[in-house]
Protein backbone atom coordinates (compact mmCIF):
# COMPACT_ATOMS: atom_id res chain seq x y z
CA UNK A 1 0.00 0.00 0.00
CA UNK A 2 1.49 3.48 -1.19
CA UNK A 3 1.51 6.03 1.61
CA UNK A 4 -1.26 7.96 0.00
CA UNK A 5 -3.60 4.94 -0.16
CA UNK A 6 -2.18 4.79 4.11
CA UNK A 7 -3.25 8.14 4.54
CA UNK A 8 -6.73 7.40 3.46
CA UNK A 9 -7.22 4.42 4.75
CA UNK A 10 -5.30 4.16 7.73
CA UNK A 11 -4.59 7.40 8.27
CA UNK A 12 -1.95 8.47 10.86
CA UNK A 13 -2.20 10.76 13.79
CA UNK A 14 -0.17 13.21 11.81
CA UNK A 15 -2.65 13.06 9.12
CA UNK A 16 -5.69 13.08 10.97
CA UNK A 17 -4.92 16.06 13.18
CA UNK A 18 -4.23 18.03 10.06
CA UNK A 19 -7.20 17.03 8.38
CA UNK A 20 -9.35 18.27 11.41
CA UNK A 21 -7.38 21.51 11.65
CA UNK A 22 -7.57 22.41 8.52
CA UNK A 23 -11.27 21.27 8.02
CA UNK A 24 -12.33 23.77 11.31
CA UNK A 25 -9.64 26.61 9.54
CA UNK A 26 -12.12 26.49 6.25
CA UNK A 27 -15.32 26.49 8.22
CA UNK A 28 -14.10 29.01 10.57
CA UNK A 29 -12.74 31.57 8.32
CA UNK A 30 -15.27 31.20 6.05
CA UNK A 31 -17.65 32.18 8.70
CA UNK A 32 -15.40 34.86 9.78
CA UNK A 33 -15.37 36.20 6.18
CA UNK A 34 -18.77 36.55 6.11
CA UNK A 35 -19.00 38.00 8.95
CA UNK A 36 -16.99 41.11 7.41
CA UNK A 37 -13.21 39.69 9.48
CA UNK A 38 -11.53 39.16 5.88
CA UNK A 39 -8.56 40.53 6.28
CA UNK A 40 -7.40 37.77 8.56
CA UNK A 41 -5.96 34.21 7.92
CA UNK A 42 -5.55 31.09 9.23
CA UNK A 43 -1.72 31.37 10.32
CA UNK A 44 -3.42 34.11 12.30
CA UNK A 45 -4.98 32.03 14.67
CA UNK A 46 -1.79 30.98 16.08
CA UNK A 47 -2.61 34.45 17.98
CA UNK A 48 -6.28 35.41 18.01
CA UNK A 49 -7.18 31.59 19.57
CA UNK A 50 -4.91 32.35 22.46
CA UNK A 51 -6.00 35.94 23.37
CA UNK A 52 -7.43 37.25 26.18
CA UNK A 53 -9.84 40.24 26.88
CA UNK A 54 -7.10 41.92 29.19
CA UNK A 55 -4.30 41.04 26.94
CA UNK A 56 -1.65 38.44 27.20
CA UNK A 57 2.17 38.82 26.93
CA UNK A 58 3.95 37.55 23.51
CA UNK A 59 5.98 35.10 25.40
CA UNK A 60 2.61 33.14 26.80
CA UNK A 61 0.85 33.24 23.26
CA UNK A 62 4.62 31.34 21.65
CA UNK A 63 3.79 28.90 24.59
CA UNK A 64 0.08 28.37 24.18
CA UNK A 65 -0.02 27.87 20.39
CA UNK A 66 3.56 26.19 19.87
CA UNK A 67 4.86 28.34 17.53
CA UNK A 68 8.36 30.58 17.69
CA UNK A 69 8.40 34.04 19.91
CA UNK A 70 9.44 35.37 16.15
CA UNK A 71 6.69 33.59 14.66
CA UNK A 72 3.91 35.14 16.85
CA UNK A 73 5.59 38.57 16.81
CA UNK A 74 5.12 38.66 13.66
CA UNK A 75 1.71 37.76 13.17
CA UNK A 76 1.25 40.43 16.06
CA UNK A 77 2.67 43.08 14.11
CA UNK A 78 0.34 41.93 11.08
CA UNK A 79 -2.60 42.12 13.51
CA UNK A 80 -1.36 45.18 14.77
CA UNK A 81 -1.73 46.73 11.06
CA UNK A 82 -5.13 45.03 10.37
CA UNK A 83 -6.17 46.39 13.48
CA UNK A 84 -7.23 43.32 15.71
CA UNK A 85 -4.59 43.72 18.29
CA UNK A 86 -2.74 46.65 20.25
CA UNK A 87 0.79 46.59 22.60
CA UNK A 88 0.61 48.08 26.18
CA UNK A 89 2.71 48.29 28.89
CA UNK A 90 1.73 45.60 31.31
CA UNK A 91 0.98 46.89 34.85
CA UNK A 92 2.23 44.22 36.58
CA UNK A 93 6.12 44.48 34.79
CA UNK A 94 6.57 47.90 33.17
CA UNK A 95 9.18 46.03 30.84
CA UNK A 96 6.77 44.08 29.15
CA UNK A 97 4.13 44.23 27.26
CA UNK A 98 0.57 42.89 26.92
CA UNK A 99 -0.84 41.93 23.54
CA UNK A 100 -4.26 43.38 23.79
CA UNK A 101 -7.42 43.07 21.32
CA UNK A 102 -8.78 46.10 20.29
CA UNK A 103 -12.77 46.91 19.82
CA UNK A 104 -12.33 45.00 16.27
CA UNK A 105 -10.45 42.08 17.64
CA UNK A 106 -12.91 41.79 20.63
CA UNK A 107 -15.73 41.74 17.92
CA UNK A 108 -13.73 38.67 15.94
CA UNK A 109 -13.46 37.00 19.01
CA UNK A 110 -16.82 36.91 19.66
CA UNK A 111 -18.09 36.02 15.90
CA UNK A 112 -15.31 32.95 16.29
CA UNK A 113 -16.36 32.34 19.68
CA UNK A 114 -20.23 31.80 18.08
CA UNK A 115 -18.46 29.53 15.10
CA UNK A 116 -16.66 27.90 17.19
CA UNK A 117 -19.37 26.82 19.58
CA UNK A 118 -21.60 26.06 16.71
CA UNK A 119 -18.89 23.62 15.29
CA UNK A 120 -18.86 21.73 18.67
CA UNK A 121 -22.64 22.12 19.21
CA UNK A 122 -23.12 20.23 15.68
CA UNK A 123 -20.56 17.22 16.54
CA UNK A 124 -22.31 16.91 19.71
CA UNK A 125 -25.96 16.27 17.94
CA UNK A 126 -24.25 14.21 15.44
CA UNK A 127 -22.51 11.97 18.03
CA UNK A 128 -24.91 12.36 21.17
CA UNK A 129 -22.85 14.18 24.07
CA UNK A 130 -22.07 11.08 26.11
CA UNK A 131 -19.96 10.17 22.91
CA UNK A 132 -18.78 13.32 22.24
CA UNK A 133 -17.46 14.30 25.79
CA UNK A 134 -15.84 10.82 25.80
CA UNK A 135 -14.38 11.56 22.11
CA UNK A 136 -13.04 15.42 24.06
CA UNK A 137 -11.83 13.96 26.43
CA UNK A 138 -9.19 11.15 24.71
CA UNK A 139 -8.74 13.72 22.28
CA UNK A 140 -7.52 15.91 24.95
CA UNK A 141 -5.19 13.24 26.56
CA UNK A 142 -3.55 12.60 23.53
CA UNK A 143 -2.87 15.96 22.64
CA UNK A 144 -1.54 16.87 25.81
CA UNK A 145 0.79 13.40 26.28
CA UNK A 146 1.84 14.15 22.50
CA UNK A 147 2.78 18.00 23.57
CA UNK A 148 4.97 16.87 26.88
CA UNK A 149 6.75 14.13 24.66
CA UNK A 150 8.15 16.65 21.56
CA UNK A 151 10.98 18.45 22.24
CA UNK A 152 10.71 22.14 22.29
CA UNK A 153 12.40 23.13 19.23
CA UNK A 154 14.82 25.98 20.22
CA UNK A 155 13.80 30.22 19.41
Amino acid sequence: MSRAERNVAEPDLGTLAGRLLFAVQRELFSGLHAQGFDDIKPRHGAVLAYMELPGVRATELARRSGQHKQVIGTLIDELAALGYVERRDDPADRRAKLVCPTERGRAQMAVADEIMAHMQARHEQRLGPDVYARFKSVFIDVVDHQGARAPVPPS
